[in-house]
C-alpha cells in the first residue's frame, strides 16, 4: 500500500514529543531543566490536542476524503493517537516521579497540604486569605439551571461535599485563579526548600468557602478541558478581516472540546456527571491523569537560586564588525552578514532599525510581522520611524494561530502612530520575515534588507535557533521590494531569478534543484542535497526526495519535529539518512543545500517542506551568495550532522535511537557557540 511510504504526520509529531520527554529523562541534562522540559511536553500536547486533534475530530464526517488528505482513516487514527498518548502519560508520571525525588535529595521539596507542619500552615492559611480567597469563586453544580461554559486550558477544582444523611453529593467547581503564581515559596528551614502549588493551597482550606453547607465530607480533584482551536471565518463582506479575526478569537474559546484530563482518584458518580454534562462521549480524549494538570506551568519553576541546577547562562556573543562601525548601514555596505540566534545578539536587528529611524537618508522601512513579544522593541522602533517621518510600511499577519490577539493589538497601535498597516494576503498567511530599509544619500538609492528563518521577535530569539542575513546585494533586495509590491497589490504576481517566493514559484523552484542533482547523478557526477528544517510532510516532495535517491542522489535531512518521509526503504538503500536534534534550543532554521556539482546552491528559507508552506503561505528562501558564509553555513551543517549526544537517528520504526559512535564527543549547540566565539576572535 502506497500509505507504508509515509509515516504519518500525527503520528510522527508524537515521537517528536518523546524526544522532549527523552531530555526530561536524561540525567546529564540538568534537573530543573528536565522539569522544564516536562512543562514544553505539557504545553506541547495542549496545542496539538486543540489542533491537530480537533482537525481529525472534523475530519471524521467527510468519509473517503478524509483518507486521501490525511492518508489515514480518522478513527482509526484517533485512535492510535489516544494509544500513544496514553503510554508517553505513563512515562511522563514515571519521571516526574524521578526528578521530585531527585529534587528532594538538592534539599528541594513540592508538598501537599496534607504534608505542612504547623509552621508552614500558618503561612499557607495567610497566603490563603490574603491572595487567594478574594479571588475564588465557587461555582454551585447543583443549584444551577444551564452547566458553565469551562474555560479552555484553565484548571479547575472539582468539589465533593457528600452528606451526612443522605449520602447524596453536593457539586461545585473552582477555577484555579492564573493572577497568582502556580507555585507558592515557603519559608526555608535549615537548608531545605519547600514549595506547594497553589492547588494544594486551596484544597487545604476548601472548607472555609462551603462552611455554610451541611456535609461530611469534601473531596477536591483537578480537571483541564482543551477545545478546537481552529478559526471559523465567515464570509460577510460587510465585515472587515480584523472584525472576523476578532469574533473567531473569542468563538475560538467555546470551541467543541477535544480532551477532557481528570485526576483518577476523583469520584465516579462525580465524573459520569461531568462528562454528561459537557456532551462527551469519546472515551479516547477522556484522559485519566494524576494529581496536577498544566504542566506547562512547570517551565515557570523556581530555582531558588540553584544555578547549578539549570543550564550555565551563556551570553549572546557580540558582532565585532557592527560594534566597531559607526552604521550598520556601513557594514552591510561592504559584505553579507549573517547572523546566528541566540549564539550572537538579536539586538543587531533592533539598532538596524532604530539607526534607520533617525537616519536622515533613509526614507522608507518595510516589514513583515507574523509574531512578536509582549513588549515588542521590534515594534517601538518602527513607531520611532515614523515619528521620525520615514514610511513605514508593516505587514502584519492576524492569522498567526494563538497571536491574533496580540498581533491585532499592535497593529492598531503602530496604526494609530501612522504606520500603515497591511493586513496579510487574502487567502493566504504571511509567513517569510522580511526587513526592508530604503536610502537616498546623493540621489543615489540604496536597499538594505533582513531577511531571517525566524520570527523578528526578541523573546523567542533567545530560544529559537535561527540564521539572519544582513544585506545590500542588489539581486536580493531588489527582488525583496517585489515581494512588498505584492502585498501592496495582490492581483499582480512577479517572477523571481534569485529569491524562491511560495506560493507561486518555490514549489516549482525547489523541484528543479532537485532535478538538477538527479540528472547530474544520471552523469556521473557527484549529486547530493543536504536539509535542515523543522518539519517534512509534503508527500509530493517526499516522493521527489524518494525518486531522487532512487536514482543515485545522496540525501541527508536534519528534520527537528515532524518527518512523514521514510528512510531505509528497501529500494532507496542508504540513500537517504535522518537525524532531529533536541537540545537546549529549539532547532528553528531552514536551509537547503544542493551539490550543483561543486558549485553548491544554498539558500536559507521561512519555510518547511508541508504543504501549507509551499502552497498556502507567503515564504521567501533566500539564496547565499558570499563564499566565506557559505563555509560558515556547510560548517554548521556539518557539525550537527556529527553531533552524537543530542541527536537521534530518524526511521520507521519511531523509536528515537540517539546516534551513537566511538567518535569524539560532540554536541552541536555547544561547538557551535564555540566555532563562532573563535571566528569573532579573527574579526
Amino acid at each position: 500500500m502506497k500509505e507504508k511510504r509515509f509515516i504519518n504526520r500525527e503520528i510522527s509529531w508524537l515521537a517528536f514529543n518523546d524526544r522532549v520527554l527523552q531530555e526530561a529523562a536524561d540525567a546529564k541534562v540538568p534537573l530543573l531543566e528536565r522539569l522544564r522540559f516536562l512543562g514544553i511536553y505539557s504545553n506541547n500536547m495542549d496545542e496539538f490536542y486543540k489542533v491537530r486533534v480537533a482537525t481529525i475530530r472534523r475530519m471524521q464526517g467527510v468519509g473517503k476524503q478524509a483518507k486521501q488528505e490525511i492518508k489515514f482513516k480518522p478513527k482509526a487514527l484517533l485512535k492510535e493517537i489516544a494509544e500513544r498518548v496514553k503510554k508517553q502519560n505513563t512515562k511522563f508520571d514515571e519521571i516526574y516521579e524521578k526528578i521530585e525525588k531527585e529534587l528532594e535529595t538538592e534539599k528541594i521539596f513540592i508538598i501537599n497540604e496534607k504534608e505542612l507542619n504547623k509552621e508552614q500552615k500558618s503561612y499557607v492559611k495567610h497566603y490563603f486569605y490574603n491572595e487567594l480567597r478574594p479571588k475564588l469563586v465557587p461555582i454551585m453544580l447543583h443549584y444551577i439551571k444551564n452547566f458553565p461554559r469551562l474555560k479552555e486550558q484553565a484548571i479547575y477544582l472539582a468539589v465533593n461535599m457528600q452528606q451526612a444523611e443522605n449520602k447524596e453529593s453536593i457539586y461545585s467547581l473552582i477555577e484555579i485563579p492564573t493572577t497568582t503564581p502556580r507555585f507558592v515559596v515557603l519559608p526555608k528551614e535549615e537548608d531545605k526548600n519547600y514549595v506547594i502549588l497553589v492547588d494544594d493551597i486551596i484544597r487545604a482550606f476548601v472548607h472555609t468557602i462551603y462552611q455554610q453547607f451541611e456535609y461530611e465530607s469534601i473531596t477536591a480533584h483537578c480537571i483541564k478541558i482543551t477545545r478546537d482551536a481552529e478559526l471559523d471565518l465567515d464570509i460577510d463582506i460587510s465585515k472587515s478581516l480584523i472584525e472576523k479575526i476578532e469574533q473567531s478569537v473569542e468563538a475560538r474559546k467555546r470551541g467543541e472540546p477535544v480532551r477532557f484530563v481528570f485526576d483518577k482518584e476523583i469520584d465516579k458518580d462525580y465524573l459520569s456527571f461531568l462528562l454528561g454534562k459537557l456532551q462527551l462521549t469519546e472515551t479516547e480524549n477522556i484522559i485519566a491523569g494524576k494529581r496536577y494538570h498544566n504542566f506547562k506551568d512547570f517551565m515557570g519553576f523556581p530555582n531558588f537560586g540553584r544555578e547549578d541546577l539549570n543550564y550555565p547562562k551563556v551570553s549572546p556573543l557580540n558582532f565585532p564588525k557592527f560594534n566597531r562601525a559607526k552604521t550598520i548601514f556601513d557594514v552591510i555596505d561592504k559584505e553579507d552578514i549573517l547572523l546566528h540566534y541566540p549564539y550572537q545578539k538579536f539586538s543587531y536587528l533592533i539598532d538596524f532599525i532604530r539607526e534607520a529611524a533617525i537616519d536622515p537618508h533613509v526614507t522608507t522601512i518595510k516589514m513583515t510581522l507574523y509574531r512578536v513579544a509582549n513588549n515588542s522593541m521590534v515594534v517601538n522602533s518602527l513607531i520611532n520611524a515614523a515619528k521620525n517621518g520615514k514610511n513605514v510600511i508593516v505587514v502584519v499577519e492576524v492569522q498567526a494561530r494563538f497571536d491574533e490577539e496580540l498581533n491585532i493589538y499592535w497593529a492598531k497601535i503602530m496604526q494609530e502612530e501612522g504606520i500603515t498597516i497591511i493586513y496579510g494576503v487574502p487567502g493566504l498567511k504571511v509567513h517569510s520575515k522580511l526587513c526592508l530599509i530604503t536610502r537616498v544619500v546623493n540621489d543615489k538609492r540604496t536597499r538594505y534588507a533582513n531577511f531571517s528563518t525566524g520570527n523578528f521577535n526578541e523573546k523567542t530569539s533567545t530560544i529559537y535557533s535561527d540564521t539572519s542575513l544582513f544585506t545590500s546585494d542588489e539581486r536580493l533586495t531588489y527582488e525583496a521590494n517585489k515581494v512588498f509590491r505584492f502585498f501592496q497589490n495582490n492581483y499582480k504576481i512577479y517572477n523571481y531569478k534569485h529569491l524562491l517566493v511560495a506560493p507561486h514559484q518555490s514549489r516549482t523552484k525547489f523541484y528543479e534543484l532537485i532535478d538538477q542533482e538527479i540528472k547530474n547523478a544520471a552523469e556521473k557526477l557527484p549529486a547530493s542535497i543536504f536539509a535542515k528544517m523543522n518539519s517534512l510532510v509534503d508527500y509530493e516532495m517526499i516522493e521527489k526526495l524518494y525518486y531522487a535517491a532512487n536514482n543515485g542522489v545522496k540525501i541527508k535531512l536534519i528534520v527537528r519535529g515532524i518527518n512523514s518521509l521514510v528512510p531505509y526503504l528497501e529500494e532507496l538503500h542508504s540513500n537517504i539518512e535522518i537525524i532531529s536534534i533536541v537540545d537546549k534550543y529549539l532547532e528553528h532554521s531552514r536551509i537547503f543545500v544542493f551539490h550543483n556539482n561543486g558549485e553548491e546552491k544554498i539558500y536559507l528559507s521561512s519555510t518547511d517542506w508541508m504543504q501549507r508552506n509551499l502552497d498556502f503561505r507567503v515564504e521567501v528562501s533566500f539564496p547565499i551568495y558570499d563564499e566565506k558564509l557559505k563555509e560558515e553555513i556547510k560548517w554548521f551543517l556539518n557539525n550537527q550532522w556529527n553531533d552524537n549526544v543530542k541527536a537521534r537517528k530518524l526511521d520507521g520504526t519511531l523509536r528515537n535511537l540517539y546516534v551513537k559512535n566511538r567518535k569524539e564527543k560532540i554536541r552541536s549547540q555547544i561547538t557551535f557557540y564555540n566555532y563562532l566565539k573563535e571566528k569573532h576572535k579573527n574579526d
